[in-house]
């Protein structure tokens, strides 16, 4: 495994451009890899589709639906006693039920932001989809270059990371491990 530095670009031509500019610059073309990363989520590793067996921020759903059905349980079973004349003795029994299940989805949605993503303490970068070009850097000493070459270009996302790059074919490509994200520097004179 050598040290691996890869960008995302938006479009498939500025990966080309990127190629040949890596080409240019010394790297051998079996030592570089373009290749577009589908969205987080589509990258059917799983039989039923999707990346994981299980929703990253499931987890965190328990606590909340826990808490929400004890609170939805508590206050439905309130209501349901309090119109026990009207609903009879089955009413407190059945606003339990009915206050612990929307409780519980309240929980478990108060766990989540605005977009129904999962609410984390500690975030992970994710992959974003693009074409991603990537080469392999057996040199520290070449790794400036192969950065500067991407960020001129106008790459997002650059990484390090180690990994195998044989014949143009990155072997050991993660989609959804967190890319090791490099720092952005202020530009010269800037």
């Amino acid at each position: 495994m050598t040290t691996i530095i890869a960008g995302r670009f938006e479009q498939q031509a500025r990966a080309h451009e990127v190629v040949s500019e890596m080409v240019r610059k010394g790297f051998s073309a079996a030592q570089i890899s373009s290749f577009y990363v589908n969205p987080p989520g589509q990258h059917n590793q799983y039989a039923i589709g999707g990346d994981r067996d299980k929703s990253p921020g499931a987890k965190e759903s328990p606590v909340g639906s826990a808490a929400g059905m004890a609170t939805g349980g508590t206050v439905g079973a309130a209501i349901g006693a309090a119109t026990a004349p009207v609903s009879g003795p089955l009413g407190a029994v059945t606003g339990a039920f009915v206050g612990g299940h929307i409780g519980s989805l309240v929980g478990a949605l108060n766990k989540m932001d605005d977009n129904g993503k999962a609410v984390e303490e500690n975030k992970v970068p994710i992959r974003q989809a693009g074409m991603v070009v990537a080469v392999s850097v057996p040199e520290p000493a070449n790794e400036g270059q192969a950065i500067e070459v991407l960020r001129t270009l106008g790459a997002e996302d650059i990484e390090r990371t180690e990994g195998t790059i044989v014949d143009g074919d990155w072997k050991d490509f993660d989609p959804i491990s967190p890319p090791a994200l490099i720092e952005d520097k202020a530009a010269p004179g800037s």
